[in-house]
C-alpha cells in the first residue's frame, strides 16, 4: 500500500470554509523531487515555464531560494500579489517538499487573500507527485468560484504542466 501526504492548512484557510478552493495534481514517472524542487523553490524561475507568473521580486534582497518568512511579490492572473512564505520544507530522506505562502491583493471589497500550498514527493516506482492546492477568501474569490471554466484550476494545471516540462528539460 502506498500512502501519500497531504497539504497542511492553517486556521482560517481550511478547504470548505473559504469562498474558493482549487486542487491540481500530477504523478509523473521518470522524475524526482530533486529535479522538480529547484524550479519551484526559486520563484524567479517561474516565468520561464509558467506564462501566468511575471515580475517576481524578493523583498529582502536575499535569495534566490524561497524560505519561511521570505516576502515576495509577483503578477498573476493580471494583478499584483504580495506574498509571504509561511511553510518551507525542502524534500529530504523520503520526506516530501512543502512550500506554502499567504498571498493578498486589493483592499476592501476587492481584497483577495489566499493560501497557496505545494507538496512534492517521490513515490515508489520512480515517480514524483506534485500537488498544488489553494484556498481563497474575499469577494473576488466568490466570483472566481462561479467562473466556468474555472480560471484557477486551468491556471494551476498550466503551472504543473510547465513545471514538469521544465524538469524534464533540465
Amino acid at each position: 500500500m502506498t500512502m501519500m501526504n497531504a497539504i497542511e492548512w492553517p486556521e482560517g484557510y481550511v478547504p470548505g470554509f473559504t469562498e474558493n478552493f482549487c486542487s491540481n495534481e500530477v504523478i509523473v514517472p521518470g522524475l524526482t523531487t530533486a529535479q522538480v524542487w529547484p524550479l519551484l523553490s526559486h520563484a524567479q524561475a517561474w516565468p520561464g515555464y509558467y506564462g501566468n507568473a511575471a515580475n517576481i521580486r524578493l523583498h529582502d534582497g536575499n535569495g534566490p531560494e524561497l524560505e519561511t518568512g521570505r516576502r515576495f511579490s509577483f503578477e498573476t492572473f493580471g494583478f499584483p500579489v504580495e506574498a509571504e512564505v509561511v511553510e518551507y520544507v525542502a524534500p529530504a530522506d523520503g520526506r516530501p517538499g512543502r512550500i506554502a505562502w499567504h498571498g493578498w491583493a486589493g483592499e476592501g471589497d476587492t481584497r483577495l487573500d489566499v493560501h497557496h500550498a505545494w507538496l512534492v514527493e517521490d513515490l515508489p516506482g520512480g515517480r514524483v507527485r506534485i500537488l498544488t492546492q489553494e484556498t481563497q477568501k474575499g469577494k473576488p474569490a466568490e466570483d472566481l468560484a462561479k467562473a466556468k471554466p474555472n480560471p484557477m484550476i486551468n491556471g494551476h494545471q498550466d503551472w504543473l504542466d510547465g513545471l514538469v516540462a521544465a524538469a524534464r528539460k533540465a
